[in-house]
C-alpha cells in the first residue's frame, strides 16, 4: 500500500508542523507503506520524505516541469517522475497510491486534497481521503465542511467520505481499517 502525502514546500511558523511531518514519514515506512508525495527537498514535503527515507521506506516523487527549477529536486528517492503539469502531478500521485493524507500546507495542498476528495465523492476512486489536522490547523476547514453538510451542498453518504484524525494514532487506525479495502479500489 502506497499513500499520499499532501503538505506545504514550507515549514510554517510551528516547529510541530515539522515534527509531525517526520513522525508520518517514519511511521509511513515502519508500517511497511510507501510514500508518494510532491517531490521536492523543502518545507514539510522534504520533511516527510527524509523521515520516511530514513527508517527504509519507498519514496516515490512526482514533480510537475516547471517546478524542477523553482523547487529543489530530491535526488535520492525510491523513484522520482517528471511530469508536464500540475493537473499530470495529481492524476499519477492518484494513479500510483491507495490512500491520500492532507497536512497542513497552502494553497497547492488544499487544490491536492480537494481533487483528491472531489475523485472519491463522485465515484472516481473509492480510497480514503484524510485531513490529519496536525495543532487545530485544519479546523476552519472542518467547520466548513459542516456548515456545507448543513445548507444541503453535502449529502450524509459524501460526508462519510469526510475524515479527520487528529492524531497519528486515529490516522493509522483509519489507515488500519480502510486497508483491506484500498488495494485496487479505483470504481
Amino acid at each position: 500500500m502506497r499513500i499520499a502525502v499532501y503538505c506545504g514546500s514550507s515549514s510554517g511558523k510551528s516547529s510541530v508542523y515539522v515534527e509531525k511531518a517526520i513522525e508520518l514519514g517514519k511511521m509511513i515506512a515502519r508500517s511497511g507503506y510507501g510514500l508518494v508525495y510532491g517531490g521536492s527537498t523543502q518545507g514539510l514535503m522534504g520533511k516527510v520524505a527524509d523521515a520516511a527515507l530514513a527508517e527504509g521506506g519507498e519514496v516515490i516523487g512526482v514533480m510537475p516541469e516547471h517546478l524542477v527549477n523553482k523547487e529543489k529536486l530530491h535526488k535520492g528517492l525510491t523513484e522520482l517522475y517528471i511530469v508536464e503539469s500540475m493537473h499530470a502531478r495529481k492524476k499519477k500521485m492518484s494513479d500510483l497510491s491507495d490512500a491520500f493524507v492532507a497536512i497542513p500546507g497552502g494553497c497547492g495542498t488544499l487544490d491536492e486534497y480537494f481533487e483528491a476528495f472531489t475523485w472519491a465523492q463522485i465515484g472516481l476512486h473509492a480510497k480514503p481521503v484524510i485531513l490529519y489536522n496536525v495543532n487545530g490547523f485544519y479546523d476552519g476547514l472542518v467547520q466548513h465542511f459542516e456548515k456545507m453538510m448543513e445548507e444541503g451542498f453535502l449529502r450524509a453518504s459524501q460526508h462519510e467520505l469526510f475524515l479527520v484524525a487528529t492524531s497519528l494514532e486515529e490516522l493509522f487506525e483509519m489507515l488500519e481499517m480502510s486497508n483491506g479495502n484500498l488495494v485496487n479500489k479505483d470504481v
